[in-house]
């Protein structure tokens, strides 16, 4: 929503000082030079990208627009369903455990949390680690290296469209020059046309650099930055995962084990310990009941 606001300042403080300062919009309405520009910049972005990032830009920028972060809740629930595993964990056998890890969708406690066990990339990342407690002959250190390894390795992966949005916004003022260039050179084969007619010609050209210029810093790059925000942040409930369960490997309790993953999350995100306390309490009566 933030994003969609942002946009709406730029334009009305653009626009609307430019006709308060006696411009004419109609100037501004030069379609082949906004072709020019974020064709070839399309161009460009396909040309020096895999097809899986390409597919992922739309994605991301959705997320962006949409600001698909975790929420207050979702910290809340994904703590309370550690909780949960690590208690059973610790008071039940490998193989009454087994199923809750290897068929999660089956699986009561996952089943309590619905919004975790959507999130298909996170329950697996649960369910493999805690796997691995289960066989019990890994050491805390080995899988802490493999837990920070994945999430390394997921958050480039996450971060690609990122890199590519910024490239290209990088290259979208020097682009803006190129359709004034061609812009000049249309207004150079009418020099012998009236003032009126070259003046009209050469405003068109300048429109490529002034487009060029807010596509960079107005447009593309604000989303590039609000996807690398959002793509971090949710790559961040894994490390709160990984957090919870290497305490837990060092032998804290699972109420002390879910206290270190809620000091992974960010201060002006983080449930209070009175909020975590009552979300244990609710998942242990749920799992009672």
């Amino acid at each position: 929503m933030m994003f969609i606001i942002g946009l709406i300042v730029v334009t009305v403080c653009l626009l609307g000082s430019f006709v308060m300062m006696g411009g004419h919009l109609a100037v501004l309405w030069q379609p082949f030079e906004y072709v020019i520009i974020l064709g070839c910049a399309i161009g460009t972005f396909l040309v020096a990208n895999p097809l899986k990032v390409i597919k992922d830009a739309g994605k991301a920028t959705m997320e962006a627009i949409k600001e698909s972060v975790p929420k207050h809740s979702d910290y809340i629930d994904v703590l309370a369903l550690l909780f949960v595993l690590l208690r059973e964990m610790k008071g039940k056998t490998k193989s009454e455990m087994e199923s809750h890890i290897d068929q999660p969708q089956d699986s009561d406690i996952f089943k309590a949390y619905p919004r975790i066990l959507a999130n298909h990339d996170l329950t697996s990342f649960i369910c493999d680690y805690c796997r691995l407690v289960l066989i019990g002959s890994a050491r805390p250190h080995e899988i802490e290296a493999l837990m920070e390894e994945e999430i390394q390795t997921m958050m480039r992966d996450k971060l690609k469209v990122y890199a590519a949005i910024t490239a290209m916004a990088e290259a979208l003022p020097a682009l803006g020059i190129v359709a004034a260039v061609l812009g000049v050179i249309k207004a150079m084969g009418a020099l012998d046309q009236p003032p009126e007619v070259l003046g009209h010609l050469i405003g068109a050209a300048l429109v490529g650099t002034f487009a060029g210029i807010l596509f960079s810093y107005g447009l593309f790059g604000p989303l590039a930055a609000k996807i690398k925000t959002v793509r971090e942040k949710k790559v961040r409930i894994f490390v709160i995962v990984k957090q919870t369960i290497i305490a837990f490997m060092n032998g804290s309790m699972p109420q002390v084990a879910v206290e270190h993953g809620r000091k992974a999350v960010s201060a002006y995100e983080r449930p209070t310990v009175g909020e975590l306390e009552q979300a244990t309490i609710d998942a242990a009566s749920k799992k009672a009941a």
